[in-house]
């Protein structure tokens, strides 16, 4: 930062966080985590190589004074200073002058080729270029070959006393040997101890399971199993609890995300029950040849089915960490998220729905982080031209800042559907949904305004929902319907695509109907 001239803030710009946590990054409270490390080493322009080496290095290669390492150089050690010949700092009294060398004399080895230089740079000696370096090298003289002394061999040493024999005891009574069983040619060997299983991975944190099923425990008991009375004061704690939930989660973690960030003009809502100007690609389609083929006389048996837990699903998605920051480069950054201004590609296939859903106007819409992913994701399946990005508000992302969250929640549903208690599953799903619809510009949640992650989150869950009608059409499955975020209408055998039951990988079917007769 002092050589290239920038203070805190040009660094948080660069690194997508705020001036704060680049402080308290810098001082020491705050570790740099390996995604800073990328992003610091794009924002200087080196190789992270370059910077993992150390500042000396890092400052040599910014100037140029030094020869940037390449990633095949990852294995190799990388050089460290090593100190001046003795010679040239000879023992003085502590209020001598110190010995200036003549100008152009040798002042030490350089740090990265090993041959005399007389130049310095941070206190050590070092050629200034790599074409310096190479110079130096080529007109080194040729190391001589040392021949080996030979290593005359050691006095062999006295061989110690042998010790004297035991005393040989003469026993009072004969020793009988037990006698031993003749062995059997036909057993086999005897097995060799097995190895020692190794514990299964945790999936999800077992202080956060606690917290949740404890909390259950603690109202049911409140309430002397009166299992209507504890639902609803759960649900009705349903917002403070999951918000102290998510804050066990992020105890540790590697990022420290803004929780109150200034919103930007297009997030803020017109009005109280107005909306803000952001499309977040709500499906709601039906497939127009088969409604037209089921208007004509055909009877088609259409199967409804359920997705499970969607907005839980959808809290695994790539959400800012700090504020949104502008980006007019047009070009979508994998590792950052948040809002974009696109012009979408024309949509002509009439047997999937559009991942934009039902929107009719044409030109440019703002999108969140999940449609954008989603829309890219059609382009490179070649299904679309990828969308026209003219503007972004964007902040270095993670995809698994909620997860250690959305895996306490998931486990526990799981562990209540198992045990077939409803009470716990009814309070899990309170949390998430809640968390979801409160995160905006809610008066119902003071601990978090993120409007940005409310539209990121509900947009996954949606373009989780296309992808299962995706998923559906390439097994040979015809769509005729999705709507809301968990509803998939199918003609086909739906069982050889989806696994059926309540867990968040699983489908459940809702009902059976016939197309062109009566529901």
């Amino acid at each position: 930062m002092t050589r290239t001239g920038e203070r805190q803030n040009d660094l948080a710009d660069g690194l997508g966080l705020s001036q704060a946590q680049v402080s308290r990054k810098q001082g020491g409270r705050q570790h740099w985590s390996l995604e800073d490390v990328d992003l610091l080493a794009a924002h200087f322009g080196l190789h992270y190589l370059d910077l993992l080496a150390g500042p000396t290095h890092a400052v040599g290669v910014l100037h140029g004074a030094a020869p940037a390492l390449r990633p095949a150089d990852a294995m190799a050690p990388v050089t460290v200073a090593q100190p001046a010949p003795a010679a040239l700092f000879p023992a003085e009294p502590a209020v001598a002058a110190p010995v200036v060398p003549a100008p152009g004399a040798p002042v030490g080895e350089c740090v990265l080729c090993g041959q005399p230089t007389s130049d310095e740079l941070e206190g050590f000696p070092q050629h200034l270029s790599a074409e310096q370096c190479a110079a130096a090298v080529a007109a080194a003289p040729p190391t001589p070959t040392p021949t080996p002394t030979p290593t005359p061999a050691p006095a062999a040493a006295p061989a110690p006393a042998a010790p004297p024999p035991p005393e040989r005891v003469e026993p009072t009574e004969p020793v009988v040997q037990p006698p031993q069983p003749e062995p059997s040619p036909a057993a086999p060997p005897a097995p060799e101890p097995a190895a020692r299983p190794r514990s299964p991975r945790t999936y999800a944190s077992e202080d956060l399971i606690g917290r949740i099923t404890d909390r259950v425990h603690d109202v049911l008991a409140e309430h002397a199993g009166d299992v209507d009375g504890a639902q609803a004061e759960l649900i009705k704690a349903a917002i403070p609890d999951v918000m102290a939930l998510l804050k066990a989660s992020r105890v540790g973690g590697r990022y420290e995300h803004s929780e109150f960030p200034p919103t930007a003009e297009i997030l803020r809502k017109r009005s109280q029950k107005g909306a803000d100007e952001i499309w977040e690609g709500r499906p709601k389609w039906r497939n127009a040849e088969l409604v037209a083929a089921a208007k004509a006389g055909a009877e088609l048996e259409v199967t409804a089915l359920d997705m499970n837990a969607a907005y839980l699903s959808a809290l695994k998605c790539w959400l800012p960490i700090g504020q949104l920051r502008e980006d007019t480069t047009g070009v979508h950054d994998p590792r950052k998220a948040g809002v974009h201004l696109i012009t979408p590609a024309d949509w002509e296939h009439a047997d999937l729905p559009n991942p934009l859903g039902n929107r009719m106007e044409p030109g440019e819409l703002w999108v969140s982080e999940s449609t954008l992913r989603l829309l890219l994701d059609c382009a490179r399946q070649n299904l679309a031209d990828p969308p026209t990005i003219h503007r972004s508000l964007v902040s270095g992302a993670t995809e698994g800042l909620l997860e250690k969250l959305r895996r306490a929640l998931a486990e526990t549903r799981k562990n209540a559907l198992a045990e077939g208690d409803e009470l716990t599953v009814a309070y899990v799903k309170a949390m998430y949904s809640k968390l979801v619809s409160t995160v905006g510009e809610s008066t119902a949640n003071r601990e978090l305004r993120r409007p940005d992650w409310m539209h990121i989150i509900r947009a996954k869950a949606f373009a989780n929902l296309w992808m299962k009608a995706n998923k559906a059409h390439q097994a040979g499955l015809q769509v005729v319907e999705i709507s809301g975020t968990d509803e998939l209408h199918v003609i086909g055998d739906w069982r050889q695509v989806f696994a059926e039951g309540r867990d968040l990988n699983q489908v459940k079917e809702k009902n059976t109907y016939v197309l062109g007769g009566k529901r």
